[in-house]
């Protein structure tokens, strides 16, 4: 009990900030990144806040609110925090379903969940998620974000918890009475974010163009439509209303949004480490403290955060080196809210759609798909099922096929690395001693590669057709693995044979092996125990000695007179 303690005790401290998170940094260069992360925010806070149904304030609350708590409590010293639009993805149906108190509730339940998994260690099991799988769902969540935007860009007042329903009911809708002015803000301003995040990078583009789409319907009175009313402070922290009955319900969206976080965070970290110098993230802080910030959003009316790829990436290239750029980009925004909230509830929603969707075709890398496109058939088939099953279905349930499906190709590559081989004893040629042992009725054949389910079944057809042989060497020594399917077949194998008065000697068996065999019955099934050998030699002598006595015993079977 007293070292459990101390090791809950050692995580815990382990996961609690501490002054060298603050110092080494260069505050000039921090406070210019937080600056800068803080203005690219402010349209995508706003913009994922409408788009996940709970509203504007509570993009900008949840940027504000868990872009702090996860700046001092997260494991990276560059991740940046808030809505985004992977989360807008869950977060839309849920709306639909429980209403903002669903929301809410979602949001601690999730919080706790990535506490706990921060405490538990599981953030080195991102590492084990494929990369067709993750680019897969990325390209979904694009199609997603974009495909969520057309009511805005078409200005089109149309509702669907499914995003190709939604899709269908606003261009229809569109049709019916068309509405050329949101569709003409939200082309120009996808054109004019994509054109100055290549020609100028270090400006906020998507600022500049949201500033510049307001002032012209403000200036020509183009009638479109705004986000609203913003409140010009931070709402006052309260509980939300639990709807126990639909709490059962809300458990499984909160562990769908847990998921996301966690996979979203670890990824956006990695991206950082990838492009700093001698940065490393801790993964099982970072999870906690995506979870504490969470558990505090929530309360101030904000929808469930995670890590934002796009705005770390910003805070990177800005030239942040610690969390201080971080926890200045949300003062930022909470200024922005204090002094500008009556202008900020004038930008267009059009705008706002334009910049979703340039974020959306941002997150493509047509590089790495295409490589990934290329590189095997495998890879090809899980990223185009995993892109396929995030927009028909969700993100969770999309990983999850995109998991089953790449180790179900991992597991057919390396069942086809096994094979079974007639060889030479030694590995050489030679070929005078082995045309000596066919005439002796023995063969030897080593296995190489794993035994397990996917190849077993192979391996038995190939080995039972074994004909005028009367001892057969398995050489073990270059099995790599053996599950519980491989050692049945093999116990089959050697019971077939052995029905047949074929004598089945085992070589090399490794000690890690013996233990499968032993308890799943392939000892059991030869014909005595002491028909195991520690090396090849040994099994060929014993496989000599036995061949020679059955053709003595034969031979007198056959004398006349015997």
């Amino acid at each position: 009990m007293r070292s459990t303690g101390r090791v809950l005790a050692a995580r815990t401290a382990r996961m609690l900030p501490r002054a060298s998170d603050w110092t080494h940094g260069r505050p000039l260069r921090d406070l210019v990144a937080g600056v800068m992360v803080g203005l690219v925010a402010l349209p995508l806070a706003l913009g994922f806040g409408v788009s996940s149904g709970m509203g504007a304030t509570a993009g900008l609350v949840t940027a504000i609110v868990a872009g702090a708590v996860a700046a001092v409590f997260g494991g990276s010293r560059f991740q940046v925090s808030g809505p985004t639009g992977a989360m807008t993805v869950v977060l839309v149906p849920i709306v639909a379903s429980h209403g903002p108190d669903g929301v809410l509730v979602v949001g601690l339940l999730a919080g706790l969940m990535l506490v706990g998994l921060g405490a538990a260690g599981a953030g080195r099991f991102i590492r084990y998620v494929p990369v067709p799988v993750v680019e897969g769902f990325t390209l979904g969540i694009a199609a997603i974000i974009a495909l969520q935007q057309l009511p805005g860009a078409l200005g089109v007042d149309v509702h669907a918890e499914k995003v190709l329903l939604l899709s269908w009911r606003a261009v229809d809708a569109f049709a019916a009475d068309p509405q050329w002015v949101p569709l003409a803000i939200t082309v120009g301003v996808t054109g004019l974010v994509l054109a100055l995040s290549r020609s100028l990078p270090l400006i906020p583009g998507s600022l500049v163009a949201v500033v510049a789409a307001t002032l012209a319907c403000s200036v020509l009175g183009a009638d479109a439509a705004t986000i609203g009313h913003i409140p010009s402070s931070l709402p006052s922290p309260s509980l939300p209303q639990v709807p126990w009955a639909d709490l059962d319900t809300l458990l499984l969206a909160a562990i769908a949004v847990a998921a996301l976080a966690a996979l979203e965070s670890l990824l956006s970290a990695t991206v950082a480490d990838a492009m700093s110098v001698g940065q490393r993230h801790d993964s099982d802080r970072e999870l906690a403290g995506q979870g504490l910030a969470n558990l505090v959003a929530p309360l101030f009316g904000g929808i469930p955060a995670t890590a934002a790829i796009a705005r770390t990436a910003v805070n990177v290239r800005s030239g942040a080196t610690t969390r201080l750029a971080a926890l200045i980009h949300a003062l930022v925004l909470l200024v922005i809210v204090l002094v500008a909230s009556r202008w900020v509830g004038e930008i267009p929603r059009a705008a706002l759609a334009g910049v979703l969707i340039a974020t959306a075709i941002q997150m493509v890398r047509v590089s790495s798909m295409a490589a990934l496109l290329r590189s095997t058939r495998g890879d090809a088939v899980v990223l185009a099922i995993t892109t396929v099953a995030t927009i028909t279905f969700d993100l969770v349930t999309a990983v999850l096929v995109g998991l089953v499906l790449a180790g179900f190709f991992a597991v057919r590559e390396t069942a086809r690395s096994a094979r079974l081989e007639e060889v030479p004893l030694e590995d050489s040629d030679h070929v005078d001693e082995e045309l000596a042992l066919l005439d002796e009725h023995i063969v030897a054949y080593r296995l190489d590669g794993p035994l397990f389910f996917a190849a077993a079944h192979d391996f038995l057809l190939e080995l039972t057709d074994v004909t005028r042989v009367r001892v057969v060497v398995l050489r073990m020594s270059r099995v790599t693995a053996i599950d519980a399917t491989g050692a049945h077949v093999l116990a089959d194998t050697i019971s077939r044979l052995e029905g047949r008065h074929v004598t089945v000697l085992l070589s090399g068996v490794r000690p890690q092996h013996e233990q499968v065999l032993r308890e799943l019955g392939v000892y059991d099934r030869l014909a005595h125990r002491r028909h195991l050998f520690g090396t090849t030699p040994e099994a060929i002598a014993h496989a000599r000695e036995h061949a020679s006595r059955i053709a003595r015993e034969d031979q007198a079977a056959h004398t006349p007179g015997s």
